[in-house]
């Protein structure tokens, strides 16, 4: 996957370009972020009326929040409270013992695939849909609100791209750091590698065609997957169908990943949990953002309603024209 290209132009984007105030916008959504509910868990109004000229995203706004997204999510670690802590070590143990299965799995899915022909066919598709062609899905679906006017879906599609980005770019740096082997390592269709962990700039060797390999840990394209199904979900959480194939798509790309020998299932099972994260955290800073836009709107209506007009006016007055000032509440 070249989404890395695509991270690094996203970093260099000065949002002192843009048409909103930046500083002040990012100030509140951090602000925010900090505040949820007694339950701990932010309350989304996902109803049709939500999305509107108010709290759309516009052209100026995406990358302010998008910088917002990358900003929160490469932080995250050092707000991380006790309880978050707990789930971690609860996901690593899990991470852990399955990655004693990491070989005698990937030695299966590649059996599987070897069944028949059309296993392999389908295989090479759903995998394919998570990589190149999942932004032009993106796109499509876009296009499909802008056409038919849905605002809900152009704003869905819009931070569907966002979680895209930022979790293909968290996914870039964890795999950089990781350096861990493919199992595809000098064959495409037999487990030639062990799992194992180089690190950085470690030399991760080359497939049948010469062409250098980068690190299997995380998932990129479960990654993405699941950020981009995590976003429609949540949004569509509603409709019952609508969550579950997003997941069941994200999931089939996960898998794929293993018949096609790309990845280890731990590789799979770490990019599917972060893609779950990236897109919880675009929508709920969405959602931050469109609660600030309501809050401004309302004051600024309530500064109409207060705000009175003076005149300047010509009274008669026995004969003779005084001037004199008016106010129109």
């Amino acid at each position: 996957m070249k989404y890395k290209y695509l991270f690094l132009l996203i970093l260099c984007i000065p949002l002192t370009s843009l048409g909103q105030k930046p500083d002040s916008l990012l100030k509140k959504l951090d602000s925010l972020d900090k505040k949820v509910d007694s339950t701990g868990t932010q309350k989304n109004n996902i109803s049709l009326g939500a999305y509107n000229e108010t709290t759309k995203i516009t052209s100026s706004t995406y990358f302010v929040l998008l910088w917002s997204n990358y900003k929160q999510q490469f932080s995250a670690p050092l707000h991380i409270g006790s309880k978050g802590w707990g789930t971690i070590g609860k996901f690593a143990v899990l991470t852990g013992g399955l990655a004693f299965a990491d070989k005698p799995i990937q030695k299966q899915a590649i059996k599987f695939k070897s069944t028949s022909q059309t296993a392999a066919s389908i295989s090479s598709f759903i995998t394919n849909t998570g990589g190149q062609y999942e932004m032009i899905t993106l796109g499509a679906i876009g296009a499909y609100g802008f056409i038919f006017k849905d605002e809900k879906m152009k704003t869905t599609t819009f931070l569907a791209s966002q979680a895209y980005l930022t979790s293909a770019g968290v996914s870039y740096v964890i795999k950089f750091l990781s350096g861990r082997q493919r199992p595809s390592v000098f064959s495409e269709n037999r487990v030639t590698a062990n799992p194992t962990f180089k690190g950085p700039f470690a030399n991760l060797g080359r497939d049948e065609n010469g062409k250098k390999l980068n690190s299997s840990f995380p998932s990129g394209h479960t990654t993405v997957a699941f950020a981009a199904a995590t976003v429609y979900a949540m949004e569509y959480r509603i409709k019952p169908w609508v969550p579950i194939v997003s997941y069941s798509a994200a999931s089939l790309i996960g898998l794929s990943r293993l018949t096609e020998n790309k990845q280890w299932a731990t590789d799979v099972l770490v990019g599917s949990a972060l893609g779950y994260l990236s897109g919880r955290q675009v929508v709920n800073n969405y959602h931050r953002y469109a609660k600030v836009k309501r809050e401004d709107a309302g004051k600024t209506e309530i500064q109409k309603k207060k705000g009175g007009r003076v005149s300047f006016i010509l009274t008669p007055v026995h004969g003779y024209m005084l001037a004199g000032l008016r106010y129109l509440p």
